[in-house]
């Protein structure tokens, strides 16, 4: 399974991005699958799931802020993070994570900078 994301940038206080993430592989079937975050100095959190039947969870930082959502193509599922009212604190690396079978996979990592 490949995961490639793209999206992040430099932003202003309040404003929006939209993150995107592809998965893909040729038998790939997924359980869940998720956004994260890195800021410098912290550990790993999450920040955003979604299940293979639809259902979604948010951190509570930003939950009514963001949102995940996903749609599929032949061996490839898109993922994204639509991001509003964005915060300082929310700058970080943000990394796409697919759940398959016993598998996790990650992708490489793109940063949003969030400017005050």
């Amino acid at each position: 399974v490949q995961v490639v994301e793209s999206g992040g940038g430099l932003v202003q206080s309040g404003g929006s991005l939209r993150l995107s993430c592809a998965a893909s592989g040729s038998t790939f079937v997924f359980n869940s699958m998720g956004w994260y975050r890195q800021a410098p100095g912290k550990q790993r959190e999450l920040v955003a799931t979604i299940f293979s039947g639809g259902r979604t969870n948010y951190a509570d930082s930003v939950k009514g802020r963001f949102s995940i959502s996903r749609d599929n193509a032949k061996n490839t599922v898109n993922l994204y993070l639509q991001m509003s009212s964005l915060k300082p604190e929310d700058t970080a690396v943000y990394y796409c994570s697919v759940a398959s079978g016993a598998s996790l996979y990650w992708g490489q990592g793109t940063q949003v900078t969030v400017s005050s």
